[in-house]
């Protein structure tokens, strides 16, 4: 498969952003609707992601895998009409996550998915080198062999930028319970700022509370962990104290992309806040309650957004009102 890489120019100000990870296809099949319940969309937690971050004006590059089959056309058409480069590489077909519906409505799931980037490592590793922030988790943080080139490119971008993941986790897809927290944890240790679901650590840790986890998950390294809990809302913590949000009332259409959205939106709040690339590490590890709270308040909104909406659509940056904390550097509101 060729490499396609078409950097976005650099936005005066703004950080740039690569995010490593899975695309695919979502395919929703129902066949008592005949051709008309059968609809595809682009996603991957990865994916949806790096739109997020570039909606909310991050130049962003994508360093990924698809096909040039039909569906990954689709893939490319919709990181492309968001602004986000792509470097890619691979050699198998564009992946797929199927859901059959029942006559009840409920989904079967199956999964045709593999993660490699082989092809692409040198501009690969060219972006993570030139970015404030780089960006990992879900599938790409798992699956062999590509999980491996992903944890090289993490280690590599540690000298100049931030990193930052989510574990977003995918249990029929995983090599297991123990071995997935073995994984999350290397993550973990080689990130700066850590996001799970409610969801994640129930399934990772079903023995610990989710503070707990989140603390035992700071004391790994990371200067900021988050935790999404849908409809209850959001907890920030990091070494100087924890900020809890309730969730907005919304008239909810669906969640997907809800938790990517907040991710995105954690990453833009962080670079209003002028802490991502490693000469904010230590910034990052001291925010104080202010900020972690409009940081909440931010990535909350963003989410909500998405919710009120089908499908992962994330917010743009006209859209989501810039952070206003103590410690904003003001580029927000710019954006």
């Amino acid at each position: 498969m060729p490499i396609l890489s078409n950097p976005a120019d650099p936005t005066p100000g703004k950080p740039l952003v690569t995010v490593i990870g899975e695309s695919l296809v979502d395919i929703i099949d129902d066949p008592h609707r005949g051709t008309a319940g059968r609809q595809a969309h682009p996603g991957g937690s990865p994916l949806n992601v790096a739109v997020g971050t570039a909606r909310l004006g991050l130049p962003t590059t994508l360093v990924t895998h698809y096909d040039d089959d039909a569906l990954g056309l689709m893939v490319d058409q919709h990181l492309q009409s968001n602004g986000v480069s792509r470097i890619r590489g691979g050699t198998s077909p564009t992946s797929t996550a199927t859901a059959t519906l029942g006559q009840d409505g409920a989904a079967r799931y199956a999964f045709d998915i593999t993660w490699d980037f082989n092809g692409a490592s040198l501009p690969a590793l060219a972006a993570v080198e030139a970015s404030a922030h780089v960006h990992t988790g879900s599938i790409a943080t798992m699956l062999q062999p590509g999980n491996h080139a992903t944890l090289a490119l993490v280690e590599a971008a540690q000298a100049g930028a931030t990193v930052s993941y989510d574990p977003n986790c995918r249990p029929s897809i995983s090599p297991g319970v123990a071995a997935a927290r073995r994984q999350a944890e290397v993550f973990v240790a080689a990130s700066d700022i850590v996001k799970a679901s409610d969801e994640d650590l129930a399934w990772l840790y079903p023995d610990r509370t989710p503070d707990e986890s989140l603390t035992a998950w700071l004391e790994l390294g990371p200067g900021l962990v988050a935790l999404t809990r849908g409809a209850h809302g959001p907890v920030l913590l990091n070494r100087q104290g924890r900020v809890e949000l309730p969730g907005e009332a919304i008239d909810v259409v669906d969640t997907v992309g809800a938790g990517d959205s907040f991710m995105a939106a954690l990453i833009s709040g962080l670079a209003q806040l002028d802490v991502l690339g490693a000469p904010g590490r230590e910034r990052l590890r001291s925010l104080a309650s202010g900020d972690l709270r409009a940081l909440a308040v931010y990535a909350n909104r963003a989410a909500a957004i998405t919710c009120s909406r089908p499908g992962a659509n994330p917010p743009s940056s006209g859209e989501v009102d810039p952070i206003t904390a103590p410690g904003s550097s003001g580029w927000g509101a710019l954006a």
